[in-house]
């Protein structure tokens, strides 16, 4: 997709985020995504899975002619989702695995993506890396954002194929090898946020969707793992707009949408990352995935050597 350069010293710069299912590329960093394609950066999202395996969870959507064609749907809906992003995209091709219920609980569909060996599934992404050459590129933490068995091995497979992508032994089928100078952990999930958005809430004297989830949070030291934080909320509504594209999977009416934006913005203007490796010079915190990268910033030396 042609995108317009509001910037041309950014038309070089290319960002991929790694993403497992269709929707998490609009629920997860997406104001951070439209910012940049915004300056002129060019972005990539790479989609594991197709999502086949999601729940219909508008109501709305909830028939049987949905049920019957999600695949198809899910296709539909990252396209529109695309469009409103102005991203290029691209499918790793694998299966979703559902989200197993039961205690214990139900065993992973055969060949679905999270039962398959990490090193082997990066391929695909190592042939993206290589083509598309990103000097950033994103994903989640190693668990997964949340412990879905996709998101954990997005993680996986993203790691595995940063690594191999710039070794020369490994898939020289797949192009010339080429080595990320920055990988991200995705941070949006952070009690910190929420809290700070229910006081909010409360201080207006509205209903809050985060109270009871609050309550139940255990991990209250997430946040302390966010190196860099992107002020992004000029494009919080056109967030919302490619997250609404995903209509199976987003009740247009629900606690994505519960929070006024006026008060998002004031109380909460970034999205969040935690920087895991870099090869330039930078200094935390952040507010720039590019940091370092910038045209004028001295280029990685080819013999550095580097340690995920």
């Amino acid at each position: 997709m042609s995108v317009p350069t509001s910037d041309p010293s950014n038309a070089g710069l290319r960002l991929l985020h790694v993403h497992a299912h269709p929707d998490d590329e609009s629920s997860k960093g997406a104001a951070t995504t439209l910012k940049y394609v915004h300056e002129g950066v060019r972005v990539m999202v790479a989609t594991c899975t197709g999502g086949e395996r999601g729940s219909v969870l508008n109501p709305a959507m909830d028939r049987p002619e949905v049920w019957d064609h999600m695949p198809e749907i899910r296709r539909s809906e990252m396209a529109h989702a695309r469009e409103i992003l102005g991203v290029e995209q691209r499918s790793l091709g694998y299966i979703d695995s559902g989200l197993p219920e039961g205690d214990p609980p139900d065993p992973l569909p055969p060949g679905s993506f999270a039962t398959l060996d990490p090193e082997v599934a990066a391929a695909p992404l190592v042939k993206i890396i290589r083509e598309f050459k990103p000097q950033v590129m994103t994903t989640y933490d190693e668990n997964g954002g949340y412990p879905h068995p996709d998101h954990i091995q997005c993680h996986r497979v993203s790691v595995a194929a940063f690594r191999q992508a710039a070794d020369p032994e490994v898939l020289p089928e797949y192009g010339e090898p080429w080595q990320v100078s920055k990988l991200y952990y995705q941070m949006s999930f952070h009690r910190l946020r929420y809290a700070a958005l229910d006081a909010a809430m409360h201080e207006r004297g509205m209903d809050s969707p985060y109270s009871e989830r609050l309550a139940e949070w255990e991990n209250r030291d997430y946040e302390q793992r966010i190196t860099t934080r992107v002020p992004c909320g000029d494009f919080f509504a056109r967030r919302d707009d490619a997250l609404r594209a995903h209509e199976s999977q987003i009740d247009p009416h629900g606690f994505w949408f519960a929070v006024p934006l006026d008060i998002q913005r004031k109380v909460w203007p970034t999205e969040d990352f935690q920087l895991v490796y870099s090869r330039v010079p930078t200094f935390v915190p952040e507010n720039d995935l590019f940091d370092g990268l910038r045209p004028g910033t001295k280029a990685p030396d080819p013999s550095d050597t580097w340690i995920i």
